[in-house]
């Protein structure tokens, strides 16, 4: 099983990016995915993109080649969770 590798953006890097990542990464694990999940501000994503398997952004990003990205504030506002998750676990395939 490989481990997937996830960049969590925001519009800062710092608090919100962090929290999103925190849960990003213990719902993944939960579900059995072996996963780096690491943050930076959305201006960085796109010179990162291509050293992960997917983006998860709080904030709309462009330029990410052909790195998937889903813009997700669901892990922000407790609404839609779920719904994130999945599309999350679509996007990184198998485990």
């Amino acid at each position: 099983m490989a481990k997937k590798r996830i960049l969590v953006a925001c519009g800062t890097g710092i608090a919100t990016s962090t929290m999103v990542a925190k849960k990003v990464e213990e719902a993944l694990k939960s579900r059995g995915f072996d996963v780096v999940v690491e943050q930076c501000k959305a201006a960085e994503a796109p010179s990162k993109a291509s050293n992960y398997d997917l983006i998860v952004s709080t904030t709309t990003l462009q330029n990410c080649g052909s790195t998937p990205v889903i813009r997700s504030i669901a892990f922000l506002s407790g609404v839609g969770v779920d719904k994130d998750i999945e599309k999350i676990v679509a996007a990184l395939g198998d485990k």
